[in-house]
């Protein structure tokens, strides 16, 4: 049904436009007027009138979609015993059988509940479907009528459709402003149940947590498994991300700018051509592919190596994954220190070899300095993006919480942990499932602190080259 609807609302938008538009058209030669008559081009008159049907049958299908499933899984489940539809886990399995025999899909035997509440979840399905189709065409059709109706030499509408440009814009602007506050609150939440809920057995405390050297959030689930220390110390988890960014960072930092100093300001156009672009196809390489070339290659090659010089090299180390990384974030640094490069004043360029300055001091002494806040937004960009990054961590660098500054061994990161405690059905009222999101909540105030230096380095220096 979704098809048809959205099918029959593209078709209702694009006769609205070329309908309003040579209606447009017309009056203007029917009034012996020429277009520059005209307040608005006939153009903007089609777009007024495809905007005004598309917008509303999107709405209404946003609104009247969500509301007409809750009413048929709630008339599907009042078919079953009342307590299907108050507990949680029978009503997900019921609704999941009634999808499932829906889709034909079932195996197994079908009750008579079940063949009932399937019958009338298609059958109200498919007719309350088709009247949501048809008030979505006719609401269309009486939004685009209105427009048509008022086309006319002085009706201003290419007012009316910026400002509708103008509200949409708004409205993202919003949605996305509100995700953002929507994920701080929902992660600062469940934080907050995991520190202070006093239902919540194996909690720890604050400082615990922020300074504990130990982690382990596994408990034990059977009498036979002995006692598990459980311990939720954050530090080693701290350790493990920053030794791997900094190895990251210290691979992709000077190789990124360098390639960037080079493209800019001495490569010859027909070379920028095609080493730009092949540069940055290593930030299009999937991480799980990087992590694959990490596990197989790299860890293998640095743990021969270090064998070789009598060195005890872990078989998953912190300086196999820091060494991809590094790769990975590479373009990040590149590209952007490139195009602020290419974004200083050719004047400043100018005067300096005025001066009897070679290229190289140009470089060091006045194209650096004037292009040091963009830089260093690069930098901090690759360092979110490496602090951030778990697929490689996973295959090359372990799973172990190890306090250690040694980059040959096995560390892990916070975000690995993350994905460890998530991975699978989990309750969210034990304390190892809301140490995730205290993980990333302390992530989201690690990131939030580098990008304020950030911020104070690019705003301290940015005056100076204006």
């Amino acid at each position: 049904m979704a098809g048809i609807y959205f099918s029959t609302m593209a078709l209702m938008v694009v006769i609205a436009f070329f309908l309003a538009r040579s209606r447009a058209a017309g009056v203007a030669s029917t009034t012996g007027a020429n277009l520059g008559a005209m307040h608005s081009l006939p153009s903007y008159h089609g777009l007024l009138a495809a905007s005004a049907a598309l917008v509303p049958m999107i709405l209404l299908y946003a609104i009247g979609s969500p509301l007409l499933q809750r009413w048929l899984e709630a008339g599907a489940l009042s078919f079953f015993p009342a307590d299907v539809a108050t507990d949680a886990l029978k009503r997900s399995a019921t609704l999941r059988d009634i999808f499932n025999l829906s889709a034909g899909q079932h195996s197994g035997n079908v009750s008579s509940e079940l063949q009932k509440a399937v019958d009338f979840y298609n059958g109200s399905g498919q007719f309350y479907g088709w009247v949501l189709c048809g008030v979505g065409v006719l609401v269309g059709l009486v939004c685009a009528g209105l427009v048509l109706g008022r086309i006319s030499l002085e009706f201003r509408a290419r007012n009316q459709f910026e400002r509708l440009v103008l509200l949409v814009l708004l409205l993202c602007a919003v949605v996305a402003v509100l995700t953002t506050i929507g994920i701080v609150f929902s992660v600062a939440f469940e934080t907050w149940r995991f520190f202070f809920d006093p239902a919540l057995k194996g909690r720890p405390s604050v400082t615990d947590f922020l300074f504990g050297t130990e982690w382990n959030p596994q408990a034990a689930m059977r009498a036979d498994q002995g006692e598990i220390r459980t311990a939720f110390g954050f530090i080693p988890l701290l350790t493990g991300t920053l030794l791997i960014t900094f190895i990251a960072i210290c691979v992709a930092g000077p190789l990124g700018l360098y390639s960037a100093i080079y493209l800019s300001e001495y490569a010859t156009p027909q070379f920028r051509a095609w080493a730009k672009p092949i540069l940055e196809i290593l930030a299009g390489v999937p991480t799980v592919v990087l992590g694959f070339f990490a596990a197989l290659t790299v860890a293998p090659l640095i743990r021969g190596w270090g064998e070789s010089l009598g060195l005890n090299v872990a078989s998953e180390s912190a300086l196999a994954a820091g060494l991809v990384m590094g790769m990975m974030i590479i373009p990040f640094v590149s590209s952007l220190s490139d195009d602020v490069i290419n974004a200083v004043p050719q004047s400043l360029r100018d005067g300096a070899y005025a001066l009897g300055s070679t290229k190289s001091e140009t470089i060091k002494q006045v194209i650096l300095p004037a292009a040091l806040p963009g830089i260093v937004s690069a930098f901090m960009l690759a360092i979110s993006r490496a602090i951030g990054e778990t697929m490689i961590v996973v295959m090359a660098a372990g799973l172990a919480a190890k306090l250690t500054a040694n980059p040959l061994d096995a560390v892990t990161t916070i975000t690995v942990q993350i994905k460890t405690i998530l991975v699978g059905d989990q309750e969210f009222d034990s304390a190892k499932t809301l140490a995730a999101f205290a993980l990333g909540f302390v992530l989201f105030f690690v990131t939030l602190v580098l990008n304020v230096i950030a911020l104070h380095v690019v705003q301290k220096y940015r005056e100076q080259y204006d």
